[in-house]
């Protein structure tokens, strides 16, 4: 089975850094809606190994204030929205619920923790309100919006315990989360990622992590090598590899791994057009045609007349009469 990974509400152990915040660029406005900027500063985080394996910059901690209101806030930013998201599922408490305040976004009474592009955002003792978040996610530095794996939605639903899916990067990560399976099994130097997750079953807690590689024939080659390890339940899908270790109700595993399917989907990135979309540019491609070869028949006139033209003037546009008329009227001899 899987190692619980969530046994208590995540923490982030941020100390302040001996150099000054001025150093990088500031991540926090000095106004947030209503509040006032007090004090920021950088910061160091814990398991620093974990989080550059997740594509750490910066990380900044802002207080703010306004009459005897005070709160906290913390921005990481990371190299894209793909270590947003793991750092995010990593750093969300186990008890937090969903927040209306972005995909995702998670909050309890006194926390909110939400991920934007390629940040993370933590806000202790204030929830912000959404014109406030939209006013500073337009100000963001190096901004990176480009779309998040859909590894996570492989995950089946049914059973899953809330907050408990973590995304493996690395071998950090790995070792972080899942230490039964051994870097060289993953295999991340082939591009492989992996969507972990715990389920509840009859008999006892299920972990399943879903490991997904470039083409189906690499997932087939390392799904033979997670049947090696030991307690290993092994399923491959496409080139998506499912497996769980030692599970308490071998049949519930079964009906797990089975859950995991894979679904390729092609996506058109330009419009395709129908007949109901071509009349119109038919017509006027035609009344282009018709326009440029107008302009060519006028050009080509203007330019033979101004020739003979020319030619009359200069004595040179000679004209050979055959005199047809007179050898017509004449009697044949």
């Amino acid at each position: 089975m899987l190692r619980r990974v969530v046994s208590c509400s995540p923490i982030l152990l941020w100390l302040a850094l001996t150099t000054p915040a001025a150093a990088q660029t500031t991540l926090w406005p000095d106004q947030f809606g209503q509040f006032a900027k007090t004090a920021s500063r950088g910061v160091r985080l814990a398991e620093a190994a974990l989080w550059e394996e997740y594509g750490f910059q910066q990380a900044e901690e802002a207080e703010y204030a306004s009459g005897a209101t005070r709160f906290s806030a913390t921005a990481v930013r990371l190299k894209d929205p793909t270590g947003a998201l793991a750092a995010f599922q990593w750093q969300r408490p186990a008890d937090a619920t969903t927040s209306k305040l972005g995909a995702l976004a998670v909050e309890t009474a006194k926390t909110v923790v939400l991920a934007y592009g390629n940040y993370l955002f933590r806000f202790e003792g204030y929830k912000p309100q959404v014109p406030e978040l939209e006013a500073l996610f337009d100000r963001l530095p190096r901004l990176d919006q480009s779309p998040l794996p859909t590894l996570s939605t492989y995950l089946p639903s049914q059973g899953l315990y809330a907050n408990s899916e973590r995304l493996v990067l690395g071998p950090e990560s790995l070792g972080r989360f899942l230490p039964q399976i051994p870097p060289s099994a993953a295999a991340f130097h082939l591009g492989a990622e992996a969507q972990l997750g715990r389920f509840q079953s009859a008999k006892g807690e299920i972990g399943l992590a879903i490991f997904s590689y470039p083409t189906p024939h690499i997932a087939r080659e390392q799904a033979e090598a997670f049947r090696k390890l030991p307690g290993a339940l092994v399923k491959r899908a496409g080139p998506l590899v499912a497996v769980t270790f030692s599970p308490p109700d071998p049949d519930a595993a079964q009906r797990l791994l089975a859950a995991v399917r894979y679904e390729a989907n092609l996506t058109l990135s330009q419009y395709v057009p129908t007949r109901r979309d071509l009349w119109p540019d038919l017509l006027i491609n035609i009344f282009l045609l018709t326009g440029v070869l107008l302009i060519f028949c006028v050009v080509a006139g203007l330019a033979v007349g101004g020739f003979r033209a020319y030619l009359r003037r200069s004595g040179g546009d000679s004209v050979i009469m055959l005199h047809l008329e007179d050898t017509a009227a004449r009697p044949d001899r």
